[in-house]
């Protein structure tokens, strides 16, 4: 009997210590993470800032910055594969459905359509994800480590009450100016008759997209606003059942 005991206490260590192993490289690999997405936006801001002292216009700073760009947020496509392994605790469709819409907005809007990139709305929604990602990667690197300065946590919880909505119209903005170009070229549309007998508008298919943000965005808005009571103000949260 004491033998069995023990051979069970054995296991239950053994589980426990690559439990713990599994934590702390999680943990690691989550602060390089955070502190590299830093970094990257770090980057982004500088060479903004640095451009438009340079030249004292917004034209061609899209331009300037979109390998980088274009880098560091196709990269946010692991934050979605760290909430589908477990290794951060938030909604994977959430995560996707922010991630995804910014991927887009890089790859399919502003780079696949060049006479839309001095817009005014790309610099606003550019200004307005630098601000909020610095922020966001800074307060997961520090609480992470162990050490959040108050700033950092209210700025969090505050800055987005303002960024968000700018950034949505700001997003909104370009492509809507996107889609004067799109009709006239027909880019990324397929007509029939074709071999595959499948038909598809990007033109149509854009202002589907402009759409769903009327549903998608209050739910998204009114989550941090609860995310913000849970955190600054320490109110208990309960969240309905779907």
């Amino acid at each position: 009997m004491a033998s069995t005991e023990e051979d069970g206490s054995v296991e239950e260590k053994e589980n426990n210590n690559k439990k713990r192993t599994k934590s702390a490289i999680a943990v690691a690999w989550l602060t390089f993470y955070n502190i590299a997405m830093t970094a990257g936006w770090l980057v982004l801001a500088m060479a903004m800032i640095r451009f438009y002292i340079q030249r004292g216009t917004h034209k061609g700073l899209y331009k300037s910055i979109a390998r980088t760009l274009k880098f560091f947020q196709t990269i946010a496509l692991l934050e979605v594969v760290h909430c589908a392994i477990g290794i951060v605790r938030t909604s994977v469709i959430v995560t996707g459905v922010q991630v995804c819409s910014r991927i887009f907005m890089v790859w399919f809007i502003t780079n696949s359509i060049k006479q839309i990139q001095n817009e005014e709305s790309v610099i606003l929604f550019l200004v307005v994800w630098t601000v909020t990602e610095i922020t966001r990667y800074s307060f997961y690197t520090f609480n992470l480590l162990n050490h959040l300065p108050y700033f950092i946590k209210w700025a969090r919880y505050n800055m987005f009450i303002i960024m968000y909505p700018l950034g949505v119209v700001g997003e909104l903005m370009t492509i809507y100016a996107a889609l004067p170009y799109v009709r006239k070229t027909g880019m990324l549309s397929m007509r029939l008759p074709n071999k595959y007998n499948v038909s598809f508008d990007y033109y149509y298919f854009l202002i589907i997209v402009m759409l769903s943000y009327i549903p998608l965005f209050p739910q998204l808005y009114f989550h941090m606003l609860r995310q913000r009571r849970k955190v600054l103000l320490g109110e208990i949260i309960v969240e309905k059942d779907e």
